[in-house]
């Protein structure tokens, strides 16, 4: 069933099982709340079984670009359009968040981004290959994010 993430009040509906449950849920909620001030755009999630093609894709990019598999268990998913950028995001147990944000027009900015929730550890899958800058955030407390250009077509 598809959720409408709330930035004011701070839910963990869809992410119970993740061991940093509340910082997952702040920082799912600092992407709508960014979304909705820039764009006007309801940040909407789905378990990850009501939208299988948005992992497919984002696991797609993730091992053709760099031959990256996350290990953690996908909780949700959501994909939209804004501004000319096509935007798809999974929310893992572990507390990570992957977004792909690849723009329509040719030659636009097409990305990967990571940002990993306050108190998880940095996955092994990322650890030696990424280095993570830290941001503060009244949501989510400390992320941590780092990001890679996309290359080919998707």
């Amino acid at each position: 069933m598809p959720y409408t993430v709330d930035f004011t009040n701070v839910s963990t509906v869809g992410l119970e099982s993740s061991p940093v449950a509340n910082a997952l849920a702040g920082l799912r909620a600092n992407e709508s709340r960014y979304y909705k001030n820039k764009y006007d755009h309801d940040f909407t999630v789905h378990p990850v079984a009501e939208a299988p093609e948005v992992l497919e894709y984002v696991n797609r990019v993730l091992s053709e670009e760099r031959g990256i598999v996350i290990a953690s268990t996908p909780l949700e998913v959501t994909a939209f359009e804004v501004d000319g950028l096509r935007m798809s995001y999974v929310f893992y147990e572990s507390g990570l968040a992957v977004n792909v944000m690849y723009a329509i027009a040719e030659g636009g900015k097409r990305a990967v981004g990571f940002k990993l929730s306050e108190g998880m550890d940095v996955p092994e899958e990322l650890e030696s290959r990424f280095k993570f800058a830290r941001q503060k955030s009244k949501l989510a407390g400390v992320i941590r994010g780092s990001f890679f250009v996309i290359k080919g077509e998707y």
